[in-house]
């Protein structure tokens, strides 16, 4: 994926710095914080897909700027409430030291607070309001709330945190899919929903992110096992050691590699409403979903 979605990659660098850089009324010290954990690498996977999701729905991708910072940003605040003591306990993440480690806890927390309310500040102001019809623009928000909050990644991470492990896969599939596949769901869907795009297609990059977001934390199951931490960034064996459920555990290394490719082969199905060129660069996004654990 480096090489193919390298100049859209920085475009998105390009976005997240310029808007870091315009923004106002941050204690030095908070920004510092938010600044260092959005800016400290990663795939940008969220924003690259709402990207691509825009190139196949025919939408100019500059139009959509906004929306992949405030998709980043909302990534970049799980990840840091994900670190913190009190939930994973992680020292590592991109390959730095995790946020509560470089700042202290309390910045850390206000910096994942501050990231999340930016993105949805970013997605209101007028600039980026005006683009769009009010209902669209409405409709887009609430998606990413739902996705971010209780239905989805929050419900999700106190189902992991706070509540017995899962003991089927059922179960097991449905943390993943607020967790992990509610952000990565709504990132394909978003750009539809914004473009009052048709019904068809609408539903199409509904069903392909929901399948890419099963598909990507299956993936991060096995790279938890199998992973170089050197090219990931960040420790692994850390499900074994805390006794989380994850797909090799449940079927086994093989058996969740084949799970992985069954996911990658649904959501490229998914995408049946889009015309070949249309849907080369998400089929390509769920290709890497895949070959990152192979």
């Amino acid at each position: 994926m480096e090489s193919l979605f390298e100049e859209r990659r920085q475009g998105v660098e390009s976005l997240l710095r310029s808007r870091l850089d315009a923004a106002t009324g941050w204690p030095a010290g908070l920004a510092e914080a938010a600044r260092y954990s959005l800016m400290a690498g990663g795939k940008r996977f969220r924003p690259l897909l709402a990207w691509c999701a825009a190139e196949a729905l025919g939408e100019p991708p500059p139009r959509y700027g906004d929306l992949y910072v405030a998709l980043e940003c909302v990534h970049t605040y799980s990840l840091i409430h994900d670190d913190l003591p009190a939930m994973d306990d992680d020292d590592l993440r991109r390959g730095v030291p995790t946020c509560h480690v470089k700042f202290g806890e309390a910045a850390a927390i206000l910096a994942g607070d501050g990231l999340l309310t930016w993105a949805f500040e970013l997605l209101a102001a007028p600039e980026f309001a005006a683009r769009f019809r009010a209902e669209c623009l409405l409709a887009a928000i609430h998606l990413l709330a739902r996705a971010a909050g209780n239905p989805g990644m929050v419900g999700g991470q106190y189902i992991d945190t706070c509540e017995p492990p899962p003991a089927r896969e059922l179960d097991l599939a449905g943390l993943h899919a607020r967790k992990t596949g509610a952000l990565i769901a709504a990132s394909a869907s978003i750009p539809a929903v914004l473009a009052d795009s048709d019904l068809d297609k609408a539903r199409a990059l509904s069903a392909f992110g929901t399948a890419l977001g099963l598909a990507f934390q299956v993936a991060d199951d096995i790279l938890n096992v199998v992973g170089d931490p050197r090219r990931m960034g960040k420790a692994v064996g850390s499900d074994e050691r805390r006794g989380k459920l994850t797909y090799p555990a449940l079927l086994g290394l093989d058996g969740a590699r084949e799970r992985l490719r069954d996911l990658v082969r649904e959501a490229k199905r998914a995408l049946g409403p889009f015309p070949p060129e249309g849907r080369r660069a998400l089929e390509a996004m769920a290709d890497y979903a895949a070959d990152r654990a192979s």
